[in-house]
């Protein structure tokens, strides 16, 4: 954090961050006047900015772009070299991936593996995720993914034949993630999930008598940044612990990411008053117990 001395948006989900922002620790930068950056060692930059605008000083920080959980995570060492504390990062990420890999191998033991469809639903047509990190939280939280022999992967709901197909699919599903980006978070609950899933007929599906449909949207910013895009890459051991939960649960874990909807679990919202170390304190990772 010392090291920190710019940002351009003040859509921040980190308490901590938003804390050292509004102490006046931190200068807001405009993103298109690249020459404010030149004064800084290094100016991270997002898969999808405009290279060719940037100053020399620039850097490519994509972890999103990475395939697996903790390939993601990893790129704390790579930030670790720019800040001077390259140590202590393989320190962090190596105490992440003996978490994370405990409880992928515990969850390995479990012979039932609950079928998991993380899908999202945008103008009218439902879509199950290929995006290959969340296939492989399901994976190493003991689940199972949707038979790859499914190709067809979106499904509209005004066509009848793809909503036939879709209750045939969900049918066999045992838990649902909804990813569904919304403008109002805190306003999406089950009977908005209900009204977008458009299926008359719910007597077969198993996600809705188990009560197990959820929303990765359950920590975010008042600003409405969502920490799944923050605190989750960074700490994947904490989201393969809430889905082992929602697959496997036992009662006694109480989730970091995920919410149910059909439970009527809120969003909380994050705040200054919700960062609870000096702003220029290191953040200790936090361990699951596992054995």
């Amino acid at each position: 954090m010392p090291s920190l001395k710019g940002i351009t948006s003040e859509r921040i989900a980190s308490p901590c961050l938003l804390k050292l922002y509004n102490e006046g620790q931190l200068q807001m930068l405009n993103k298109s006047e690249p020459q404010q950056f030149s004064q800084y060692t290094a100016h991270f930059i997002s898969y999808n900015s405009n290279q060719q605008t940037q100053s020399c000083n620039y850097v490519a920080f994509v972890p999103i772009g990475e395939q697996t959980p903790l390939q993601r995570a990893e790129w704390i060492k790579y930030l670790g070299v720019f800040a001077n504390v390259e140590t202590r990062a393989n320190e962090i990420y190596d105490a992440v991936k003996s978490n994370y890999m405990c409880l992928a191998n515990s969850a390995a033991s479990k012979k039932l593996k609950p079928i998991v469809a993380w899908m999202e639903f945008n103008d009218g047509v439902w879509t199950f995720t290929k995006e290959a990190y969340k296939l492989k939280y399901i994976e190493d939280a003991g689940g199972e993914n949707l038979d790859e022999s499914i190709n067809k992967i979106t499904y509209n709901i005004t066509t009848i034949e793809d909503m036939e197909q879709l209750h045939a699919i969900l049918c066999t599903v045992d838990v649902l993630i909804d990813g569904t980006l919304t403008p109002d978070p805190f306003g999406y609950n089950a009977t908005l999930f209900l009204q977008n899933l458009n299926i008359e007929d719910q007597s077969c599906l198993a996600f809705l008598s188990h009560e197990s449909v959820w929303r990765h949207d359950k920590r975010l910013s008042t600003d409405l940044a969502l920490d799944w895009f923050d605190g989750a890459v960074s700490q994947p051991q904490l989201v393969l612990a809430d889905l082992m939960e929602m697959l496997f649960p036992t009662g006694n874990y109480t989730t970091t990411y995920f919410r149910n909807l059909l439970k009527g679990e809120e969003a909380t919202s994050l705040g200054l008053e919700n960062c609870d170390r000096d702003t220029f304190t290191a953040m200790e990772p936090t361990i699951i117990a596992c054995t």
